[in-house]
């Protein structure tokens, strides 16, 4: 069976009780996609826990980097995903190794993997793939979520 994403209502829905994002290949660089995304949901109310392995240690956007997925010892409500397509796998397998399993597993616009999606699936992981969720929260979640 193919993957078909959640409606707009399960998305809008998703978006407004979450509270926390863990922003897979977040930057430190302010003019890249990943950086602007992080604090445009920032800025909407949502926390964020930056994980790069590249930039662990450091602080982007007041939080700092972990390396993995694997070192949040949290409650996540959602893992975006700024990874190529074809790097989502181990994202997802340490998805469902984490203490806490977050609801929502979200590849980002233009980033699709049916192996990755099928694995968080099996643990009752909610997945998106193929869209932002910038745009998704500006089109469908009312300003005073």
């Amino acid at each position: 069976m193919a993957f078909t994403n959640p409606d707009n209502d399960k998305r809008r829905q998703i978006l407004v009780d979450a509270k926390t994002i863990a922003v897979v290949g977040c930057s430190n660089k302010p003019d890249r996609t990943s950086y602007m995304i992080a604090a445009a949901m920032q800025h909407a109310g949502y926390r964020i826990i930056p994980v790069n392995p590249v930039i662990a240690g450091q602080t982007v956007l007041g939080e700092t980097v972990l390396g993995s997925l694997l070192d949040i010892h949290e409650p996540v409500d959602i893992v975006n995903v700024f990874r190529r397509s074809e790097e989502t796998l181990p994202v997802a397998e340490d998805t469902v190794k984490m203490e806490q399993k977050p609801k929502v597993f979200w590849l980002q616009e233009g980033v699709y993997n049916e192996a990755a999606a099928s694995l968080v699936a099996e643990h009752g992981i909610e997945v998106i793939m193929d869209h932002c969720i910038k745009v998704d929260h500006a089109i469908l979640v009312p300003r005073n979520r």
